[in-house]
């Protein structure tokens, strides 16, 4: 199998541990994004996984591509050029204290490419899927349309393509945001969303529904599945599950709605080291499963596996093989030591 992303790699610089913003005077930096995270844990799989962006040529460009690199994710078709590498800062929150993200990607490579520099033929040769994320159109109009022009290509081509919503306030209004997912999404095959992304993009909401306060009702989640499968004629709508007691703990699971009905997995409970990249992982962890043919049912179980053990993994990228997502997925949840 051959999975293409396209998005924006960033560097990320956070504080040792728990640490806030300059409590001490050290950042780990390194490296993460959407679609960058998506490529490694399917390169971690065993799939054909290849990230498509722009990035500069100068040694922290350079950086990101190694890192991607060091997972076995296919670079070559990665445009140099730009002056700047988007970066975030990134302090992970603990007990009642929530976690804070802070960008700094205006300007980026990835925010100044445009159409002409991505030959989405010969990206897409001998591609069976196409995934990008509600992150990269919003990066701007000119992303946007580099990504409208992937989806129609893809098409074409036969490609399956997926979309994780995303949604990023801080990156674009919601009504530019309907206005360009509305166009994006019609040309996907699966979406897969968050309890807030629905509403916040599309203005479909559950009913029964309290995000913070952790109560979580199915049928309105069966409800707006059905409402976007419909809207867009989608042939599967995956939805994530959280709820979220504090920064550490919280429960994990997901529901996944498509022809063959409606399958809601199992509840993780877990305790976080660090959930950047969480949907990332859920998201690879479908993408795979599905396109080695598991039912649905089986896709959401290893999905939701895959992406409850990244919750145990320092930084963006899970580490993750398909023997640790299955192990967990049959019902080995005890973390006993193996020998």
């Amino acid at each position: 199998m051959k999975i293409v992303t396209f998005g924006e790699i960033m560097l990320r610089l956070a504080p040792e541990g728990y640490y806030r913003f300059f409590q001490n005077d050290r950042l780990n930096a390194t490296f993460g994004g959407s679609e960058a995270n998506v490529a490694v844990s399917l390169a971690n799989f065993g799939a054909q996984s290849v990230f498509v962006s722009k990035l500069p040529a100068h040694a922290i460009g350079q950086g990101a591509v190694d890192s991607l690199r060091a997972f076995g994710v296919n670079t070559d078709n990665i445009v140099r050029g730009g002056e700047r590498i988007g970066v975030y800062y990134m302090e992970k929150g603990a007990s009642q204290r929530a976690s804070v993200c802070i960008y700094d990607r205006k300007n980026s490579a990835i925010q100044q490419a445009y159409s002409d520099e991505f030959d989405w033929d010969a990206i897409f040769s001998g591609a069976d899927w196409f995934h990008f994320s509600g992150i990269t159109p919003a990066l701007g109009p000119n992303v946007a349309e580099i990504c409208r022009k992937a989806c129609i290509r893809a098409k074409e081509l036969g490609l399956k393509i997926s979309c994780d919503l995303n949604y990023r306030a801080k990156l674009w209004t919601r009504d530019t945001a309907r206005t360009v997912m509305s166009e994006l999404c019609k040309y996907c095959d699966i979406c897969i969303a968050n309890e807030e992304d629905a509403k916040d993009v599309f203005g479909i909401e559950a009913g029964n529904t309290d995000i913070s306060g952790g109560k979580l009702d199915k049928e309105g989640y069966i409800s707006v599945a059905s409402q976007l499968a419909e809207r867009f004629g989608l042939e599967k709508v995956a939805i994530t599950l959280r709820s979220s007691f504090s920064a550490n703990d919280n429960d994990w699971a997901a529901m996944i709605y498509g022809k063959d009905g409606c399958h809601f997995s199992k509840t993780y409970h877990l305790h976080i080291v660090d959930r950047v990249g969480g949907g990332d992982s859920f998201a690879a962890g479908l993408i795979y499963a599905l396109l080695r043919g598991d039912s649905d049912e089986k896709a959401i179980e290893f999905a939701v596996a895959a992406s409850a053990l990244k919750h145990s993994i320092e930084g963006d990228f899970n580490r993750v093989t398909v023997a640790e997502a299955e192990k967990l997925a049959s019902g080995d949840t005890s973390g006993r030591v193996r020998r």
